[in-house]
């Protein structure tokens, strides 16, 4: 098989450090690895695969030689840096939002639309880690029922917001005052994630509206959504409800859900057993439960999706491209 010059861009950082361990985990066909980042955190020494590397400074250069580049380290460098490696044929696997609705860039979750890989240019997009999880558990029913609307519910930890939204919660555990967030976070619930929009809605609310219906293929989903950041460290939650087009037998439902690539059912409510955070943690699947019939309307049923943020919402899905990149282009399924 053909081995690969890997890139790893923000390497130091908190989807970064990830990385190195998801890539232990899967064990890629690597040649080489290189780990990059910026100025100020060059020269820091990082452990990938027993082996010592020391980080370099992230330059126009880096990425001769090449072959993949997973990039978690901002927007502002992935707008730079990601269209001057795809142009010396090195593939970036993007997690920042840069690229994510560009219609000429694939947005990619492995277990939903893994032939939208084909259609990569050199960059492929790593979807929020919101929308992520819920689109592993939302996919299967699209296929077997199709969806007519969704309303997202979300409960997002603080590392979601990096290593500064992770400390106003250690932080505020003894009473410091929040550095990262507008308010404090511990013992509270704070119904903003990011910027506010025109609409009222927040640009993490229009993430999910809108990387939804691209990785599902409909631009006219009915998609609302409410996003929340909770006193978590690791793990988003969510209460997804959603209308289907079509009526469901709900253990049939449960068993097109179990069946699922990547997605884990939870639902034993006799013994008060569903997902949860602080279960998730640590792993690279989706968790669904609390599954049930919306008795408010015709064909809607509610589900409770759990994931690890840094993990499947990250680093994880971002190296699964890169393992399914792989693999089709050992299948000859790229051209």
């Amino acid at each position: 098989m053909k081995k690969y010059n890997i890139a790893v861009v923000g390497a130091t950082g908190m989807v970064g450090r990830t990385f190195l361990k998801v890539l232990e985990e899967v064990k890629l066909p690597a040649e080489s690895y290189t780990l990059y980042a910026s100025k100020r955190s060059a020269g820091k020494k990082l452990t990938l695969m027993g082996k010592e590397y020391e980080v370099k400074e992230l330059n126009e250069n880096s990425f001769d030689g090449m072959d993949i580049a997973l990039f978690s380290a901002g927007g502002a460098t992935s707008e730079k840096f990601a269209p001057i490696a795809a142009s010396k044929g090195c593939l970036v696997i993007d997690n920042s939002s840069a690229w994510r609705m560009d219609p000429e860039v694939p947005l990619v979750v492995p277990e939903v639309n893994p032939e939208d890989i084909k259609k990569h240019k050199g960059i492929i997009a790593n979807p929020n880690c919101s929308t992520i999880q819920a689109m592993v558990a939302l996919r299967p029913l699209q296929l077997k029922y199709g969806i007519k609307r969704i309303v997202y519910s979300t409960y997002q930890a603080v590392s979601g917001a990096g290593l500064g939204g992770y400390n106003d919660l250690k932080n505020g555990i003894n009473g410091e005052p929040p550095q990262k967030f507008n308010h404090p976070i511990f013992s509270n619930c704070l119904p903003q994630i990011d910027v506010f929009l025109p609409n009222g809605y927040t640009k993490e609310e229009m993430k999910m509206v809108n990387e939804t219906r691209k990785i599902l293929g409909d631009d006219e989903m009915k998609i609302t959504a409410t996003t929340v950041r909770v006193p978590v460290f690791d793990c988003h939650s969510e209460a997804i409800n959603v209308e289907l087009k079509k009526p469901f037998d709900l253990e049939e439902l449960r068993a097109c859900l179990e069946a699922a690539p990547g997605l884990v059912v939870q639902d034993d409510i006799d013994n008060c057993i569903y997902p949860m955070a602080c279960t998730a943690a640590g792993t690279n699947e989706t968790y669904v439960g609390r599954i049930r019939r919306d008795e408010s309307i015709d064909n809607g049923v509610n589900l409770w999706v759990v994931a690890d943020n840094i993990r499947k919402g990250a680093a994880t899905n971002a190296v699964q491209i890169a393992q399914k990149f792989i693999e089709m282009e050992a299948n000859g399924e790229l051209s």
